[in-house]
């Protein structure tokens, strides 16, 4: 390559990127979004490099990683492995509130934390882009635009149909969203908790993709355990009034079940509890379970949701109860 081709290269390369920021602005994002990792991730969702013209957007299903690998291989933009977070949080999520992109369009059920998430840009919002630079794009823009917030509402609507939804047994009702381990979440305070935990309160269930799913600080904080980080907390804590016992329960469909590093780690994280503790591990099945039997700390216990009236217990001298 001449250093002209290397010049104009370079040239096209910020031009492209600069009019990357333009439609952000114009599609109505948020100042935040208006910036250089946003517009290079626009142009790697729309499969661009720098020599494509904007006719030539289209519309890949893309997920983070391959947003950075793409730039990098063709913008000779390399971002930090750390950087993927940044890109999810603070634009990829912001292009799907705004309806710009679709989030798993081909699997609207596949987990949150999955490796296999995608994006891929909106039909109607591709045709638009499409037509940056032309005659036509104010048209089309504006037409977009006054329907966007209608298309906003359709496909959280779609999320939100996606979410799954739990009872408690004190009547309250929540929504976590999809996937294997929210569904074991749901069978813990469904199936488990009436079993084992008759009359229990719900205090903590964790979310994938809210982080937080539901958490009553309060009643936490009157049994004597304040938490600064909801990060460490197990996936459910119920607080079974019965025995006056905290229950505090791991849901594991692929990692993490109560092994003795756990076990210590929740115990220092619950050591100022005014009641006793009983730490439970769940699976969804004996599959599952058979992968993690060597790791499951003593004086715990085990619940396998497809076998929900049995529990396992290792070893003590109690069936179930704090130690």
């Amino acid at each position: 390559m001449t250093v002209w081709d290397q010049g104009a290269q370079m040239n096209d390369h910020t031009q492209q990127v600069a009019d990357a920021q333009t439609i952000i602005e114009q599609f109505g994002l948020p100042k935040a979004q208006q910036n250089e990792r946003s517009a290079l991730s626009l142009l790697a969702v729309l499969g661009m490099t720098p020599a494509s013209k904007w006719s030539d957007a289209s519309n890949p299903l893309i997920g983070i990683t391959p947003i950075m690998t793409w730039l990098a291989d063709h913008y000779d933009k390399k971002y930090a492995p750390n950087t993927r977070e940044t890109i999810r949080r603070q634009t990829m999520h912001q292009f799907c509130d705004a309806g710009l992109t679709l989030y798993n369009p081909d699997q609207p059920d596949r987990p949150v934390n999955s490796p296999r998430a995608v994006y891929q840009i909106e039909s109607s919002a591709l045709v638009v882009i499409q037509a940056y630079g032309t005659e036509a794009w104010d048209e089309l823009l504006g037409a977009y635009l006054a329907n966007n917030a209608t298309l906003v509402a359709q496909y959280a609507k779609e999320r939100e149909q996606n979410l799954i939804p739990v009872q408690t047994s004190d009547g309250l009702s929540l929504t976590l969203t999809p996937g294997e381990h929210s569904e074991l979440i749901r069978d813990i305070i469904e199936d488990f908790a009436p079993r084992f935990a008759p009359g229990s309160l719900l205090i903590y269930a964790g979310d994938t993709g809210a982080k937080l799913g539901f958490f009553d600080t309060e009643k936490l904080r009157a049994l004597g355990v304040e938490v600064d980080s909801h990060g460490k907390m197990p996936d459910v804590v119920l607080h079974y009034l019965e025995k006056d016992w905290l229950i505090l329960i791991e849901s594991v469909t692929s990692h993490g079940p109560v092994d003795g590093k756990r076990h210590s780690e929740l115990a220092k994280l619950f050591a100022g509890s005014k009641i006793g503790i009983v730490y439970v591990t769940a699976f969804p099945n004996r599959a599952v379970m058979g992968k993690y039997l060597g790791d499951i700390a003593w004086e715990t216990e085990v619940w396998v949701a497809d076998a929900p009236s049995h529990l396992i217990h290792f070893n003590g001298v109690r069936f179930l109860g704090p130690y």
